[in-house]
């Protein structure tokens, strides 16, 4: 692979302009996660516009295929849940994976179409910009509803996020649907929240944290567009459980390779 530097920040997003999920081919107070994340440091990389996920293979499901995503708190794990549901859902290989970490859910990004995690340099900050963390990817429209139900598993039973160390509108629980709650399969998808004690409100934009709350914020994904998030964000281990293991890790590579996962030009390590 390219040079790789250090990050300035863990879980920093790339400013990308708006982010569309790759399509399968046949990928103020300082939290827990921050106060780690604030001794690392990072340098800037090339800059790009608008990302969009490009799975490499669709298999005989991926008809009516749609950008959507989902947050619940830091978006490491997140992505993992999610990498597991595309597995077990849509039968989708390694090389067929779109679940990639991002921010969504604010109105601006900077001059350049970027959104980016907290950085030294303060370059297209998500928080200040009123984005959350998220995990974009494309699936069909008939299997929305299977994914709303391993999302809101995310909550478990006390229905709040894995992760109440970290805090702050960026950490809020939302989703995206093309249409928010006018998607054809919101019903399903609301009644797949009520069956875990979930309210679903729609989303004005830079709306503030949820803990506590039971709630989730659903936006229009066409309005509030999906923004991927830096290189090193993808397919990182989190802070919930044991690692996940070199294999899952290395995915990274391989999606940075096939184009899955674009270089944002944030701050980055590649």
């Amino acid at each position: 692979m390219k040079t790789v530097y250090f990050l300035l920040s863990l879980c920093l997003a790339s400013p990308a302009s708006a982010y569309t999920a790759p399509k399968p081919n046949k990928p103020t107070t300082i939290s827990h996660r921050r106060a780690f994340l604030s001794k690392i440091a990072g340098a800037t990389i090339a800059a790009t516009s608008a990302v969009t996920l490009n799975p490499n293979s669709a298999s005989a499901a991926d008809d009516n295929l749609q950008n959507v995503y989902w947050g619940a708190g830091c978006y490491w794990h997140v992505q993992h849940e999610f990498i597991l549901a595309e597995r077990s859902i849509l039968g989708r290989k390694d090389n067929e994976l779109t679940s990639l970490t991002g921010y969504a859910g604010g109105f601006k990004t900077d001059s350049e179409g970027r959104v980016c995690y907290h950085n030294f340099k303060s370059i297209a900050d998500y928080g200040k910009l009123g984005h959350g963390e998220v995990v974009g990817m494309t699936i069909p429209e008939s299997k929305v509803e299977d994914f709303a139900v391993e999302y809101f598993k995310l909550f478990g039973d006390k229905g709040e996020r894995a992760d109440p160390g970290d805090k702050g509108g960026e950490y809020r629980s939302l989703l995206g649907l093309p249409g928010g709650s006018k998607h054809p399969a919101f019903a399903q998808v609301e009644a797949a929240g009520k069956a875990r004690g979930m309210t679903l409100v729609d989303g004005k934009g830079n709306d503030p944290d949820t803990l506590g709350k039971r709630l989730v914020y659903v936006y229009d994904s066409n309005k509030f567009p999906f923004y991927q998030a830096e290189f090193y964000h993808q397919y990182h281990n989190d802070f919930l459980t044991p690692a996940y293991g070199k294999e899952y890790n290395n995915l990274a590579e391989a999606a940075l390779e096939d184009g899955r996962i674009k270089i944002t030009g944030c701050p980055d390590r590649v």
